[in-house]
C-alpha cells in the first residue's frame, strides 16, 4: 500500500523557537496586523497562571513605568536637595565675605554648618606650608597630604584623627568630610564631623564642599592682604 501524500500538520516541521523569536522581534508589529491571534495566545505566568498575551503586555509596562516613576522620583528629591544646599552655601557665602578676621570666620563655620547643615562637630586647622615647620606640627604632617589634594575626602575617621581634628567634639563622631583649604603662605583643613555614619559617604559627591573650600581659602587670602 502505497503511503498517501503527507498531511499539511506531518509536513511541516516544527519551527524553532529562536526563530519564532527573531521574526517577532524584527515585526513588532505582527500581532497589530493580526489581532485574532492574540485572542488565542497565553503566556505562562509564576504566580497567576496563563495570562493573555496583551495582559502580560500591560503588566510588564506598568511595572517598568512604576519603576521609571520610583527613579524619576528619586532624581527630584536629590534635585531639590542639591538646590537646597547650593541655596544654604550661597548664604554661608555672604556671611563669611563679611567676616573681618579669622577667628569670625571660624565663629561662622561653626555657627552656620551646625545650624544650616546638621553637622555635630566644626573646626578650622591651618598650617604653614614650610616644610620644615610643617615636620615639626605633628598634626600638620598628618595632614600633609592636603597641599595638594583637589577635592574633600568624606568617609570614617581614624580616631587617631578624629581626637586631633575635633579635640572634645570628638566622642560619638562616626564620619567626616575633611575639606582642603588652599591659603598661601597657609595650607589647611575643614573638617565637618558627623554621628550618623552616613552622613559623609567615601561616594558621594563633594562638588558643594570643594566649592565650600575654595571660599574659605579665598577669604583667608583676603583678609591676609593689607587694606589701604
Amino acid at each position: 500500500m502505497s503511503s498517501g501524500p503527507a498531511t499539511e500538520a506531518g509536513a511541516a516541521e516544527p519551527l524553532e523557537a529562536a526563530a519564532i523569536a527573531a521574526y517577532l522581534g524584527a515585526n513588532p508589529d505582527f500581532f497589530v496586523r493580526h489581532p485574532d491571534l492574540l485572542a488565542r495566545l497565553r503566556i505562562p505566568h509564576p504566580t497567576d497562571g496563563a495570562v493573555s498575551l496583551i495582559e502580560y503586555q500591560v503588566r510588564v509596562l506598568r511595572e517598568r513605568l512604576e519603576r521609571e516613576q520610583r527613579r524619576l522620583a528619586h532624581l527630584i528629591a536629590r534635585a531639590r536637595d542639591y538646590e537646597d544646599l547650593a541655596d544654604r552655601l550661597h548664604a554661608l557665602t555672604l556671611r563669611l565675605i563679611a567676616a573681618r578676621d579669622v577667628q569670625r570666620v571660624r565663629a561662622v563655620l561653626d555657627e552656620a554648618l551646625r545650624s544650616a547643615f546638621n553637622a555635630e562637630a566644626v573646626t578650622l586647622k591651618l598650617f604653614s606650608l614650610d616644610p620644615q615647620a610643617a615636620r615639626q606640627d605633628p598634626l600638620a604632617s598628618a595632614f600633609l597630604e592636603f597641599v595638594d589634594r583637589p577635592h574633600a575626602l568624606c568617609g570614617p575617621l581614624e580616631p587617631e584623627r578624629n581626637q586631633a581634628l575635633f579635640a572634645e567634639q570628638s566622642e560619638g563622631i562616626a564620619c567626616a568630610a575633611l575639606i582642603p583649604i588652599h591659603a598661601e603662605p597657609q595650607f589647611g583643613v575643614l573638617a565637618i564631623g558627623s554621628r550618623d555614619p552616613e552622613r559623609f559617604r567615601a561616594d558621594m559627591g563633594t562638588e558643594l564642599l570643594d566649592r565650600l573650600g575654595q571660599i574659605v581659602g579665598q577669604q583667608l587670602l583676603v583678609l591676609r592682604r593689607p587694606h589701604g
